[in-house]
This record gives C-alpha cells, structure tokens and sequence, in this order.
C-alpha cells in the first residue's frame, strides 16, 4: 500500500525533455541523486517521513505542549492551592516561565522540522513533481507530510512548484514532390543497398523485442462506489444518543409531572434510536467492505506503477486512504 510512489521513473524517462531537467534539479541543487530510481526514492522518502514524524512527536514537542497547558491553567488554579496563599509570585508567576518555556520549546519544534522539509533531496523531489506535471506526466499524489502540512493544517508550507505547461509542436510532413523516374541502378548501387538491407536485419533480428508498457487497472464499481460514501455518515451514533436522551427524559418528566405523554415520547424515541444505530452499523460495515476494495485496488496501481506503468492521478478519497494507510503502517 504504502508503495505506491507519486510518480514512477519509468514515467519520468519517457520523456527526454522532462528526463533533462530532471537532471537539472540534481545538478542546480548540488545533490548527486537519481530520482528515477523507484526503490531510492522510496527509500528517500521513507527516511525523512521518520525524521519528520520524529520532530514532530519528539520529547521537545511533549515538553512544549505540556509547559503550554500548564502556563495557561496556573493562574486560573494556582491561587487555590492553601500554600500559595497570599504569596502571588507562587500562585501567578510561574506561569511567566512556563510560558516562556513553551514558547522556546516549539520554536525549535518548528526550526528543525523546517529545516528538514527544506532538505535538499526533498526540496528537489518536489521540483520533480512539478516538472512532471508541466509536461504533462501524471502525479498519483502528493503526500500531505511533504509539503508541510503536517503541523500546518490543510495550508502547504513548501507546495508543490507549478510550471508553465511544457507543449510539444507538432511537426508538420514535408510536402511531396515530384516522382523522379527510376534509372537503370548501377551493380554497386544494389551492392550497397543490399548490404546496408542485410546490416538493418541482422540487428532487428538481434535486438530484444520491445514490451508494451503495462495496462493499468480498471477502476472498479465497489471503488467508485467508496469514493462516492466516503464523506458519508457519521452522524448515526449522534443521533442515536440525542434520541435515547429524549426518551429517558421523557420518562423522568412523565414521572414527575404524572403525564403520560412523556411515556409516549419514550415509546416513540427509544425505537427510533435502535434504528438509527442499526442504519448507521450496516452503513458501516458497507464502508468498511467498500474500503477493503479501494485498498486493493490502490495496491494493484502500485504494482502497475512498480511494472513500468503511468498511474493516473488518484482522486481525493483515494489519496486521503493512502494517508490513512500509510499512517496505520506506520504505527
């Protein structure tokens, strides 16, 4: 799953041009790198999503958070503490420093995760991307950590260049010209014909047969499907609460008040509520076999992509499944 790359090298040599600049990026950046290699990439990118996931996990990161918290609840419960009574540089000002502590603590946070999504491979990698996208190669997608928006939200902190679109003029036939009638052919003439015809067998003959590049996956209906749902939902267990508090306190008040309306309120909330939990465990257990096909079908593009194949773009539910799978891979 977790193999799939943005874009394959195979896709990326196809094209002479793109293949240039390629060379370019590594050559510009002064790294000595070869981004059509499928298992270095994986490799690259691998070793730097833990190195990220590190700095932004790490103990700095807990000490940081934990300083934060206790900066903004100390002066709301500092001064209920009976041995800080009457002294208020105990119950307000260690706050200050714990802010302080805070503060300094992120910021490295953030320097060094910075300064390890500007790594020059990574930096170059997303050129990469960009180019491939200028000249038209399909980028499956672009994983969130890197462009940066691991601590940013949805907001990319070093998106992805846009180029201009590359165009490639088509060249026109020559035009025909007049048929020249055929002479009688000189004996040395047929002897240098027949030769040069001779050499072009032999090599065809020697050359290895070309394979046709392999055939993508077909996207399935059970897939399409996925994509369809997976935003979907997720309001049943909710639901399902809300109306069984209605009917409890329908019954409280019924008790109390001595009405029988608020029995009827249970009789009719507590059924709707077993439904709706119902609706939304069979929802679930659709999804979740939906789920189960999006991810093989995800696996079978990879192994198209690793096979030499252009993999198309994925689309929004399918990306945020990689991110889901690969983070579930991940621990």
């Amino acid at each position: 799953m977790t193999g799939l790359l943005p874009v394959s090298g195979a896709a990326l040599s196809a094209d002479a041009r793109l293949l240039s600049a390629i060379r370019e990026v590594g050559a510009r950046r002064g790294v000595d790198f070869d981004y059509t290699d499928d298992a270095a990439t994986a490799e690259l990118l691998a070793r730097h999503r833990r190195t990220l996931s590190a700095a932004e996990h790490g103990p700095l990161m807990w000490l940081g958070s934990l300083a934060l918290v206790a900066a903004v609840v100390w002066p709301f419960l500092g001064h209920t503490v009976p041995a800080f009574e009457g002294r208020p540089e105990l119950a307000f000002g260690p706050a200050g420093p714990l802010f302080v502590v805070a503060v300094a603590s992120l910021v490295v946070v953030r320097r060094r995760w910075k300064r390890e999504l500007l790594h020059p491979r990574l930096a170059g990698y997303r050129e990469v991307l960009g180019l491939a996208r200028a000249h038209g190669v399909p980028v499956t997608h672009v994983p969130g950590w890197l462009v940066g928006r691991s601590l940013s939200g949805d907001r990319e902190t070093v998106p992805v260049p846009a180029y201009a679109e590359v165009t490639y003029a088509e060249v026109e036939p020559l035009p025909a010209g007049p048929t020249l009638p055929a002479g009688p052919a000189s004996g040395e003439g047929t002897d240098k014909t027949t030769k040069t015809e001779e050499a072009a067998r032999k090599a065809t003959e020697g050359a290895a047969p070309t394979t046709p590049p392999p055939a993508i996956p077909s996207k399935p209906a059970s897939v399409a499907s996925y994509e369809a749902m997976a935003d979907e939902g997720g309001w049943h267990d909710e639901a399902g609460c809300l109306l069984l508090f209605v009917g409890i306190g329908g019954v409280a008040w019924a008790f109390s008040e001595e009405n029988p309306l608020g029995y009827l309120a249970a009789v009719l909330a507590v059924p709707l509520a077993i439904t709706t939990w119902l609706a939304g465990a069979r929802q679930g257990r659709e999804r979740q076999r939906l789920r189960e096909a999006a991810v093989e079908y995800v696996r079978a593009l990879s192994a198209a992509q690793s096979a030499g194949a252009a993999v198309p773009e994925l689309s929004p539910a399918l990306r945020k499944l990689l991110e889901e799978e690969a983070e579930k891979v991940r621990g």
